[in-house]
């Protein structure tokens, strides 16, 4: 039986000392890869329209759940890693986005097993530059697709862990369905 990453790999004990995060997209890519759901298999869903890169590692965190049917997304920022591959990550922030689907919250992380950024743990402690740099990816990504964003500066780690934990708990009450391909 194959391991599907969205309800296969477990969470940590404390994900607020790190969680898993299966990593969809690599650093400095403009091929958006998405979790196929049904089969736990990357996809690529496009090549982006603009020219703009991811600026961090993205994926989601396993056993999460949103409102917009997708576990939650996260940005790793460590070195480049291959996608299909988990890290440990921590949480430093958050943005709150919107786009057509509603909101679409992401979580900002380190690699926790990346000695660069190892004793990083609020996004605040990241420069201005790397930050505004976050920020607008999602601002610019879709603007050729004709599709309008709303992202919110970056906030810290104690914004970030509740919305975790929502995700983590709107998962659980689900699970069955998810699993099934009932909800998505």
């Amino acid at each position: 039986m194959a391991v599907h990453p969205w309800h296969d790999i477990p969470l940590s004990e404390d994900p607020r000392e790190w969680f898993p995060a299966y990593i969809e997209i690599p650093r400095g890519s403009n091929v958006k890869y998405e979790l196929d759901k049904p089969t736990g298999l990357l996809r690529v869903d496009r090549v982006l329209f603009s020219s703009v890169y991811y600026p961090a590692n993205y994926g989601f965190i396993p056993r999460t759940y949103c409102p917009d049917g997708d576990p939650l997304d996260v940005l790793v920022i460590g070195d480049v890693v291959v996608p299909g591959v988990i890290v440990r990550a921590r949480a430093i922030g958050m943005m709150q986005m919107q786009d057509e689907k509603g909101e679409d919250d992401k979580i900002v992380a380190v690699h926790v097993d990346d000695p660069d950024f190892v004793d990083i743990h609020d996004i605040n402690q990241l420069a201005q530059h790397r930050r505004r740099e976050l920020q607008r990816f999602f601002l610019d990504y879709k603007i050729l697709e004709g599709k309008k964003v709303i992202v919110d500066a970056p906030v810290g780690a104690v914004h970030a862990l509740p919305v975790i934990d929502d995700a983590i708990e709107l998962y659980e009450r689900n699970k069955e369905m998810l699993r099934d391909g009932r909800l998505d």
